[in-house]
């Protein structure tokens, strides 16, 4: 490889190798996005798989918790990757870190259900999203860096900017596969054994992947330092705990980091969940509307990649978290609209109310075998489940639940018989469950999905060159990991739970949105109060 390092100048790398660097780096994270998204895909149908029946949002709940699991765990991996990818080198860490991602997601494809196993199905399960969760922990500071670490001066933005492609490629091929499984198998089929199927074709990908990265070289700026031996021999002391490294990892992650994963996560997955949970949309058209999405917007990824190298990375990520945050509701209520404007007439001419003792209703967010439902919960996850809206009233102390519609009250419920009962009073009322797909206003639906992939590409896009250019080489793996991936990993990955858990405890279904608004509201004002520009920065300074 035919390749110098000049003071003032960054690496000097032909065009070719650079394309080869930026091609084969993210190749394999875009197989290692497609692992870790596969689980995310299926959380709404792994509820019935790896849990127990009785209580579908409590269900729904604890496979949003083993999803949130595989994010909690990435800071974690950022630190024992981060230290080794500084120490060893950047080549060496990710594809360690691909061996255990590819591993581990084959592997749940070999899994046992509730059904056959009981409580010991979700524990597996997790194990293997908290070793997911590590591994990727690793991977995107290492790919990051790498590509960061071969592009010269000024255009660092827009060759990050493609291994900002990768998450979102790889969550279109989950979608693909899982969707073609789906659309040629038999439900119960798929049901049965077919979902084991996106997770064992990984074990292809993972040879791939590896093949590729075992052909790349070392970043020319790691050999460089440790050719002058200013390498870091403490890199976690030396970026958490040494002035100023640290303030800058915690100004990274509350004024960068933290808004873009929401905005991120609410613009792919939530929008998802949204759509097939609370909008009842059929499964293939939601995956068709946001796959298309995908595609459309996946490349903006580079574009504003390539603008920040002109204009600046911090004041696009901070337009997108403003733009997000003043815009969520009203895009979210015009969803419901074009998608099931049945479920939005409803609402608007139908009260809902639950009436009952506020102790016996509780906020749930990490559900197991320690979680109690009361009369109150299972009420509003009947009418959570449904997709509705509704109004909590306190009751009396230890007086019975009581669901009104409209002018009519139901008193009691008790899962067995008031289901039924409840069903019942909905359809005179009106409501029809599901999306009438002759209803949809397709045009407009997947116009918003665009827009939110728009609000994903600002914040992200930039964000790869921005965090590196924040901190020097020696420690430079470690301490862009952290805040990357407490960022996107803690904020972004615990949404869809606390989004739900928010919904179901406040009975408006747009209620889940006041987080990703107040935490891209937190990285905006701290973002612009406290950071600054990095475009110009000189990686070798």
């Amino acid at each position: 490889m035919a390749m110098a390092a000049t003071a003032g100048s960054g690496p000097v790398v032909t065009r070719e190798e650079e394309r080869r660097v930026i091609f084969a780096s993210s190749l394999g994270t875009v197989f290692e996005w497609y692992d870790f998204y596969l689980y995310a895909t299926l959380a709404p149908f792994f509820a019935a798989l790896f849990f127990p029946p009785g209580n579908e949002t409590a269900a729904l709940l604890s496979a949003f918790a083993a999803y949130a699991a595989g994010f909690l765990v990435r800071p974690f991996g950022a630190l024992v990757f981060g230290r080794l990818g500084d120490l060893v080198g950047r080549k060496y860490t990710f594809l360690v870190t691909i061996l255990f991602m590819g591993a581990s997601t084959f592997a749940v494809g070999l899994l046992p259900t509730f059904s056959a196993v009981g409580w010991l199905a979700p524990v597996l399960m997790v194990t293997l999203r908290l070793i997911q969760g590590l591994a990727l922990g690793g991977e995107y500071g290492g790919a990051a860096t790498y590509v960061a670490e071969h592009a010269p001066n000024g255009r660092r933005g827009y060759a990050t900017s493609w291994i900002q492609t990768t998450a979102t490629l790889g969550f279109f091929m989950s979608l693909a596969v899982i969707g073609a499984c789906r659309y040629y198998m038999d439900p119960k089929v798929f049901a049965e054994w077919g979902w084991r199927i996106p997770f064992l074709v990984s074990l292809i990908l993972l040879a791939f992947s590896v093949y590729i990265r075992l052909k790349l070289n070392e970043s020319p700026l790691f050999q460089q330092m440790k050719a002058e031996g200013k390498g870091s021999k403490s890199p976690l002391t030396d970026s958490f705990f040494r002035y100023p490294n640290n303030r800058f990892v915690l100004l990274a992650l509350l004024g960068a980091t933290a808004g873009q994963g929401v905005v991120w996560y609410t613009g792919q997955f939530y929008a998802l969940f949204f759509l097939l949970i609370t909008l009842k949309l059929d499964y293939v058209a939601a995956y068709s509307l946001v796959g298309v999405s995908l595609l459309i917007g996946t490349p903006l990824f580079v574009f504003f990649g390539w603008l920040s190298d002109r204009i600046g990375r911090l004041k696009i990520i901070m337009a997108g978290c403003l733009i997000a945050a003043v815009t969520y509701f009203p895009l979210f209520g015009a969803l419901t609209n074009a998608v099931n404007p049945d479920l939005a007439a409803f609402q608007a001419k139908t009260k809902i109310t639950v009436t009952a003792d506020p102790a016996q209703c509780n906020f749930h967010i990490f559900v197991g075998p320690w979680s109690k439902f009361t009369e109150c919960d299972r009420a509003k996850d009947a009418l959570t489940k449904a997709g509705l809206s509704f109004t909590s009233v306190s009751g009396a102390p230890g007086s019975p639940v009581v669901i009104g519609i409209n002018d009519k009250k139901l008193e009691g419920f008790d899962p067995k018989d008031g289901l039924g009962k409840l069903n019942a009073a909905l359809k005179d009322a009106g409501f029809v469950s599901g999306a009438d797909l002759k209803k949809v206003n397709w045009f407009m639906a997947e116009l918003i999905l665009v827009i939110f992939l728009v609000y994903v590409t600002m914040v992200y896009g930039p964000i790869a060159a921005f965090l590196v250019e924040l901190f020097p080489t020696n420690i430079r793996y470690t301490s862009m990991s952290l805040p990357y991936h407490i960022g996107n990993g803690w904020f972004g990955g615990m949404l869809p739970l606390l989004a739900t858990a928010l919904v179901a405890w406040s009975g408006d279904i747009y209620y889940g949105l006041w987080y990703p608004i107040g935490i891209a509201v937190m990285t905006l004002i701290i973002g612009t109060l406290f950071l600054r520009e990095t475009k110009d920065v000189d990686l070798q300074g």
